[in-house]
């Protein structure tokens, strides 16, 4: 699960009272169980890919993530795992790999 806390947002930027989640933002992976032949291998970072043109909704310069922001979740070792799953933190809940 990956959970945008206080590092994931932009602090000065807010919708409905959230921090506005940007590229540069820092986030907490937890929850993601992947497995291969057996041994655990979770996530432990996420790549974003966020529209780099010119219509790209950004802060300071920054690219904002949106729902539609593309995604991948890798091991510590670089493995793909998948793309995330994302939910806001102040709703309880975060980000998990499928």
């Amino acid at each position: 699960m990956l959970s945008a806390g206080s590092a994931g947002g932009h602090g000065g930027v807010r919708i409905d009272g959230a921090p506005v989640a940007t590229a540069a933002g820092l986030f907490t992976v937890s929850g993601c169980m992947h497995r291969v032949d057996g041994c655990a291998h979770p996530c432990t970072s996420v790549r974003w890919t966020p529209d780099a043109g010119d219509h790209a909704v950004r802060v300071d310069g920054v690219p904002v993530l949106l729902d539609t922001t593309a995604a991948m979740c890798f091991s510590a070792g670089l493995v793909p795992q998948g793309p995330p799953v994302v939910a806001s933190v102040h709703q309880g809940q975060g980000v998990s790999s499928r």
